[in-house]
């Protein structure tokens, strides 16, 4: 197994099929990668769409809800991939984002991870417009070598939002991250968008600089 793409899903029934369908039809093999999905406590009708996907996807399923951090950090430790790439429930992806990814990371050992670029899109699926990775970079969109996620210690389970700053500040202080200028993530805009909250994401970048000396 090459690669393990990794969705986190709480209360998503709205966008999960959509994420999951873009993974399912990836353009390499489907003995090359798996799709990871935990279900992170979800009281809606999350459960009956990720049956319904049966063995095209390996669910873990949380009792309650533990948070992002703590649900990706449990899909992380189960993937077998050599490369991991997270993928949000309300997002989706381009059919070639695997293979370009594992391709680049194969020909290119001294680089550890890649980040491509992205589409916002709205609740339609309409392109708004095309953001660069490197000047606004996200939390997913981004393939990874597994082994040294693990090397810094996967997510902090503390912080419930801005989780993927403290990871990228942390592993970029080991290692290499490269920017692919290809827009293969779709990255969507709705009203529930857990950075909307302003008040949290200040409290979360408040304990983010105290934690770094920022």
């Amino acid at each position: 197994m090459k690669i393990s793409i990794v969705i986190t899903v709480y209360n998503g029934e709205k966008f999960i099929s959509k994420a999951i369908r873009s993974c399912i039809e990836q353009s390499i093999s489907k003995h090359d990668y798996e799709i990871i999905v935990v279900n992170d406590g979800s009281t809606d009708n999350t459960k009956y769409i990720l049956d319904s996907f049966g063995d095209w996807i390996r669910v873990m399923t949380l009792a309650k809800n533990k948070g992002l951090p703590y649900a990706c950090n449990i899909g992380i430790k189960q993937a077998v991939g050599q490369y991991v790439i997270r993928v949000d429930a309300d997002d989706y992806v381009h059919e070639d984002i695997l293979k370009v990814g594992s391709l680049f990371l194969n020909m290119n050992l001294e680089m550890d991870a890649a980040a491509f670029d992205y589409y916002l899109v709205n609740e339609h699926d309409e392109k708004i417009e095309r953001v660069s990775a490197k000047d606004n970079p996200i939390a997913c969109g981004i393939m990874f070598r597994k082994d040294h996620l693990i090397d810094i210690g996967l997510y902090d389970e503390k912080f419930r939002l801005i989780e993927d700053e403290d990871l990228r500040i942390r592993f970029l202080k080991k290692h290499s991250m490269a920017y692919i200028s290809l827009p293969l993530y779709r990255y969507r805009m709705h009203g529930n968008n857990s950075t909307k909250n302003r008040g949290r994401v200040r409290l979360y970048r408040k304990k983010l600089k105290e934690k770094h000396n920022l």
